[in-house]
């Protein structure tokens, strides 16, 4: 019994940290602030950060010397002035969120086959190795995203926004936000996981072994 007790243990750390990943994955997907940028004070530009995401962009103004208003431009996909980075990243993190969920799902079913009786090695192993490349794929998808847009901040690069936007081409300087550490995190969990899941040994089916008759 303790030795079955250990095997759960194993996918079910995995299923508790690639959950948290997976929360983590769909919240930086909503949060705005991936880059932000900072401007220099002008006649045209008052000193207030501008935080960019991958679905809008906000401008922070000050009403008053403790209060400021946000003001946010959200995108589309035909949005054209959007560079390769967001476009793409758009894409990795809808496909990071269904890979994360579907990889969930593989892995709550293995664990309802588990706790229920100790099948054959091909029935239970199957669904831990399937949600182990799913939530790989997943984390693959959101450490490209980061490491992509975090070289995009490093190199200063720009993105020519609409004149309604009333955004500058480029920032005086720019710096990572806290989504993208968020999303960091998240990638590292999700990849995380599949070790549990990979590593977990399926019991085999009890077999009965007949006993010595003593004589």
């Amino acid at each position: 019994m303790s030795s079955r007790t250990t095997s759960i243990n194993c996918p079910l750390a995995g299923f508790a940290i690639a959950t948290a990943g997976w929360i983590l994955c769909v919240t930086c997907m909503g949060l705005v602030e991936w880059r932000v940028w900072h401007m220099n004070s002008t006649s045209f530009w008052e000193p207030s950060p501008i935080s960019v995401g991958m679905w809008k962009v906000c401008v922070y103004r000050h009403v008053s010397y403790f209060d400021r208003a946000r003001l946010c431009y959200p995108y589309t996909y035909g949005d054209t002035f959007l560079p390769l980075n967001i476009h793409v990243g758009q894409h990795l993190l809808l496909a990071a969120s269904i890979l994360g969920l579907l990889g969930k799902v593989c892995i709550v079913f293995a664990l309802r086959k588990l706790s229920i009786v100790i099948l054959g090695r091909k029935v239970i192993c199957n669904p831990f190795a399937v949600a182990g490349i799913l939530n790989m794929a997943a984390g693959m998808c959101i450490l490209i995203t980061v490491i992509w847009n975090h070289k995009s901040v490093m190199n200063g690069e720009g993105i020519s926004f609409p004149l309604s936007f009333h955004i500058p081409l480029k920032p005086d300087w720019q710096e990572i936000g806290n989504t993208m550490l968020v999303a960091y995190l998240a990638a590292f969990l999700m990849l995380l996981s599949v070790l549990f899941h990979l590593r977990f040994q399926c019991p085999m089916p009890n077999q009965v072994q007949p006993e010595a008759s003593e004589t």
